[in-house]
């Protein structure tokens, strides 16, 4: 499950302590943690509720206006069960910490090669990089675009990056972290 940024803010603020999802099951189960673009949150409980049974109150604990507002907002088939999903701050991401680190970027490289080796579309790592680091902000729809990659699989690398402290999630896009500057400086020197 992938919180909105100001969904995760709200976690954090302490404005928001649910959300709401329909799914065939559910995909989360309470004890676990998510790492949003504002900090790790801990799903507290996964309880299976009846959308009607969604208040206004209920709302904007979930960072909406109305209860209108978030049954019209649930995604999926409708007959299948809503789920209320309790959320709490537990703290910083630790990819934080990392993304400012520029110790071990030879091991950066050894990691970003296994990457490389292990892709079915052939090395995409440095090039994913210096798209970041190029279109900051730029949404990833249209960075896929400019990496002749579908959405989807696309995003699914720039989070391998993210989890090695290379790139971060703005409110739209991404952009390079120190670490990932200082890794392509280094990749971009001549070698000596």
């Amino acid at each position: 499950m992938i919180l909105p940024v100001a969904v995760a803010r709200g976690v954090f603020s302490g404005d928001v302590d649910r959300v709401y999802r329909r799914w065939a099951r559910s995909r989360v189960r309470a004890g676990s943690t998510l790492r949003t673009a504002a900090g790790v949150v801990e799903i507290v409980a996964v309880e299976e509720i009846r959308p009607d049974a969604i208040s206004d109150d209920d709302a904007r604990a979930a960072g909406s206006t109305s209860a209108v507002e978030v049954r019209r907002s649930l995604r999926g088939v409708a007959i299948d069960p809503v789920f209320r999903i309790r959320l709490r701050a537990v703290g910083a991401d630790p990819r934080e910490r990392l993304r400012e680190s520029v110790d071990d970027l030879a091991g950066i490289a050894a990691r970003l090669d296994r990457l490389d080796r292990a892709s079915r579309h052939g090395a995409w790592t440095r090039e994913t990089l210096r798209l970041v680091a190029d279109h900051p902000g730029e949404r990833a729809a249209d960075l896929a675009d400019r990496a002749g990659r579908e959405r989807d699989p696309f995003k699914l690398d720039v989070r391998k990056l993210k989890n090695l402290g290379l790139t971060e999630s703005l409110e739209t896009g991404y952009r390079i972290s120190p670490r990932g500057a200082a890794f392509l400086a280094g990749e971009d020197e001549p070698a000596g």
